[in-house]
């Protein structure tokens, strides 16, 4: 299991901190995912795969985001962090995939996603 699961419990009720997480990941054949956990919604979410302990990201912290965890040769700078990149933000956001191949976020509203690929 993880060494970092957030969600919602005592512990996680943040109070004046973000209250969304973010996280963003990329497949080996490029798939984009984007995953969303709100606190506040009971939703839970592992950092990082199970492996050798020495390959975890240990720098978690509430509130602090990693906007870099690809090295310039496309290797994973933590191999066991599930995101390339993750951030916290007090808004709510919906990320998609444009029809010109964006990616755009809706500040506040939510995206009906589609199954058209």
């Amino acid at each position: 299991m993880s060494n970092y699961v957030f969600g919602n419990d005592s512990a996680t009720l943040l109070g004046n901190e973000p209250r969304y997480f973010y996280a963003l990941r990329r497949t080996q054949d490029g798939d984009l995912y984007v995953s969303r956990v709100d606190q506040l919604d009971g939703d839970t979410i592992e950092v990082n795969n199970p492996g050798d302990a020495e390959n975890n990201y240990e720098k978690f912290t509430v509130g602090i985001d990693l906007l870099n965890g690809i090295a310039a040769n496309r290797e994973k700078i933590y191999p066991n962090l599930k995101f390339d990149q993750f951030r916290w933000d007090d808004k709510f956001l919906s990320y998609y995939i444009n029809s010109d191949g964006e990616l755009v976020v809706k500040i506040g509203k939510s995206y009906n996603y589609t199954n058209n690929v």
